[in-house]
């Protein structure tokens, strides 16, 4: 695996945390009762696109890479 698949992978994997710690705090809302979204939930949506954007971005590197090694 190259290092940009290795990163993006890595990057991925904190991604889906981001997602656990976003579920988490939509369940205690519910739990509290709370009728509202809580604002550490968008704010972790946000942390998680940009982290996937990141990712994105790793991976077409090594495409590219891979693309100019086969010509």
């Amino acid at each position: 695996m190259s290092d940009y698949l290795d990163l993006a992978a890595r990057i991925e994997a904190i991604a889906e945390e981001i997602d656990d710690r976003a579920f988490g705090e939509l369940t205690e809302a519910v739990a509290a009762r709370a009728g509202v979204r809580p604002v550490a939930d968008k704010q972790l949506m946000q942390a998680r696109r940009a982290l996937e954007k990141a990712a994105a971005a790793l991976r077409s590197i090594n495409d590219t890479a891979d693309e100019m090694a086969d010509d």
